[in-house]
């Protein structure tokens, strides 16, 4: 449905206004890399709700993390979280997901990428300009330096269902608000948008006692920040988020928060928690 490359994503250049990108769940693409042996900011393959079917030639390992798919290796079920050695020409299919929403395929080596201001995760605008490799299409390839490394072995727990449960700070215009938006923010059970994607996840149910709209003029955002519209809509910014926005940034999600996020898909429901940065840290 999608398959895209991501990286660590661009880490020093949303003063110019370009969005970080990255991973939607950061931290089952690190688990994936490590199990083959690569750095962590090493590039993978990240795909949404349908896998993709992909032909791999030559030797090396592959490890699948994140969301639990159906996974067949030449129609055969293999496990996810393990490094799986790879001889001559294979065929991973990868079906729908049974629980979650991401999952990410790491392979052992430098993958021979052109990367966009020292990245080579999908650009989120100019895609087939600015990182026309990593928008995977049918019939696209990569080519990866297989390099022979010592497996670390550990154990990598199974995938859990993600918690509804998403905990916040409160957030530059938070205290703006009126106290009943407030109030009626944290006792909704919110649902999650169809129209939703990796720059932004919008939800249903609007917080319906705003009514005196908050002006601010354009600011910064990032990854987490929570914004709500005119209408009483609320936004939560995701990995391809844009750099700056002009709706009032009443919240921002906890960092680890954002990867139980990344699981999520339309339908899925939250509530919020709010939290301080002395509970974050505990």
């Amino acid at each position: 449905m999608q398959t895209t490359v991501q990286d660590h994503g661009r880490m020093s250049y949303r003063a110019f206004g370009v969005p970080k990108s990255g991973p939607m769940d950061a931290g089952s693409a690190r688990k994936a890399n490590l199990l083959v042996g690569n750095p962590d900011f090493n590039p993978v393959l990240e795909f949404t709700l349908q896998g993709p079917v992909i032909e791999l030639l030559g030797q090396g390992y592959i490890a699948v993390t994140g969301g639990v798919f159906d996974l067949k290796l030449n129609q055969q079920s293999i496990p996810q979280n393990q490094a799986i050695e790879l001889k001559g020409k294979n065929k991973l299919a990868i079906g729908s997901a049974q629980l979650g929403c991401r999952g990410y395929i790491a392979v052992a080596g430098e993958w021979l990428l052109s990367p966009w201001l020292e990245s080579c995760s999908t650009a989120p605008q100019n895609t087939a300009q600015l990182t026309p490799d990593s928008l995977i299409q049918k019939g696209s390839e990569i080519s990866i330096k297989s390099m022979v490394r010592d497996l670390l072995e550990f154990d990598i727990p199974a995938t859990s269902a993600p918690s509804g449960v998403i905990r916040i700070l409160a957030g530059p215009e938070y205290h703006l608000i009126d106290t009943d938006s407030i109030k009626e923010l944290f006792k909704t059970t919110f649902t999650i948008s169809s129209q939703s994607n990796r720059m932004g996840y919008r939800l249903n149910a609007p917080l319906s006692r705003y009514q005196e709209p908050v002006d601010i003029i354009s600011s910064a955002v990032v990854p987490g920040t929570i914004q709500l519209t005119n209408s009483g809509q609320l936004i939560i910014l995701m990995a391809d988020a844009q750099t700056t926005g002009g709706y009032p940034r009443i919240a921002n999600v906890v960092s680890a928060d954002l990867d139980v996020l990344g699981q999520m898909k339309p339908g899925d429901q939250i509530r919020f928690q709010l939290v301080s940065l002395k509970h974050v840290f505990q």
